[in-house]
């Protein structure tokens, strides 16, 4: 048993849950369509797509469109993923060779540092840059005769600096048009044109307990943890009750529940092969003290929402219902009636912090939903 409490042994080292999900998605890579993951932060986005490219024998680049400032910034990403992904010998002299009329320097520092591609241009020859390399992947991929999948995380934050909207549209073109690459666009909700654009839309619901709890029990009795499961003392079911099947809440609290069993046994100087025993209020001393530390980002998270948006969270965070229309719910809690309920429950789906009609209307962040229940209390 390692003490160091750097390390995170509780990242999945295979998939949970989504079996179907990674076979629909195998099964579009394989025939080289483009789809659109949909899902909340913790749902497994990624986990699946680097999954089923594994399955497929599909070559990956990706861009993580959040970290795009402008275009710049964002072709920097593009032409490291590429450079990631076509990374031998013979495929950098071929990128070299397609790059060879382009206004671009193709650096390579030291034998340990990664190659670089680096330029100066114009607006317009950013513009140019940006339709040469996105061609590349399509050239690259019938050169090797593979598939090729972009993967555009938080695709839709190109609009923050994408004013007029040519990139996106851009894009959209080539969605459409290169017959040897996937695109993967990864968002929360799917929005009305990617229906118009054919694109497969896979949907990511909550895990189910079972799901969460068939993988959670063995990963932690390999740490020498094991939770406690009795009619007055039932602490898998309160973690369970606590993730709401949020891979990414669950991993978190795993960890500080070990850290914190770590120190106990570092105290108390138990030998490392004795079991420990997980009761109820460890589970909750350690949510308690996760949502402590995540505190400043939820507060910085609220005062960015206007306040019709926080107090529709406030409401399902300490009286979840499947109903928030219901003239019960609306008096009861004092919310806005008709447009202004449905705009505020569509913003924060948007945002990925409430589910929809279709998961009940609940919030999809476990953790901020007990740090609000906290703060209201």
């Amino acid at each position: 048993m390692s003490n160091n409490p750097s390390n995170n042994p509780f990242l999945p080292q295979c998939l949970v849950g989504r079996q179907r999900e990674l076979s629909q998605i195998s099964e579009i890579l394989l025939a080289d369509g483009d789809l659109l993951i949909a899902g909340v932060a913790g749902s497994g986005r990624r986990t699946l797509v680097r999954w089923a490219a594994q399955r497929s024998k599909t070559r990956v680049i990706t861009v993580d469109c959040l970290r795009a400032t402008d275009g710049d910034r964002f072709l920097k990403l593009l032409a490291k993923g590429l450079l990631n992904t076509f990374d031998s010998e013979a495929e950098m002299l071929q990128l070299q060779l397609l790059l060879k009329e382009q206004p671009v320097m193709f650096n390579v520092p030291s034998a340990q540092a990664q190659p670089q591609l680096t330029w100066k241009l114009s607006n317009l020859g950013l513009w140019q840059l940006f339709q040469n390399l996105l061609s590349i992947p399509q050239q690259m991929a019938e050169w090797l005769d593979c598939r090729v999948a972009i993967v555009l995380h938080n695709f839709t934050h190109i609009r923050s600096w994408d004013r007029k909207g040519e990139w996106e549209e851009y894009l959209r073109r080539e969605i459409q048009i290169q017959s040897r690459v996937s695109y993967v666009l990864m968002a929360t909700v799917p929005e009305p044109w990617m229906h118009k654009l054919s694109i497969h839309v896979v949907e990511l619901p909550p895990l189910t307990n079972q799901e969460l709890c068939e993988w959670l029990e063995p990963v932690m009795l390999n740490r020498g943890l094991r939770f406690a499961q009795a009619e007055k003392d039932d602490a898998l079911k309160l973690f369970a009750e606590y993730t709401q099947g949020n891979m990414g809440d669950a991993i978190a609290l795993m960890r500080r529940i070990w850290l914190d069993y770590l120190s106990h046994a570092i105290k108390s100087k138990e030998p490392q092969e004795s079991q420990f025993l997980i009761q109820s209020d460890h589970v909750h001393r350690n949510m308690v003290t996760l949502v402590e530390d995540l505190a400043p980002t939820f507060k910085s998270l609220i005062m960015l929402l206007p306040p019709t948006q926080v107090r529709v969270l406030e409401s399902l965070a300490i009286d979840p219902t499947v109903s928030p229309h219901s003239r019960e719910y609306i008096q009861k809690h004092r919310l806005s009636k008709g447009g202004s309920l449905q705009g505020a429950l569509d913003s924060l789906e948007q945002k990925g912090l409430v589910y929809g009609a279709k998961y009940g209307y609940r919030i999809a962040l476990p953790t901020l939903q007990f740090w609000l229940k906290l703060q209201l209390m």
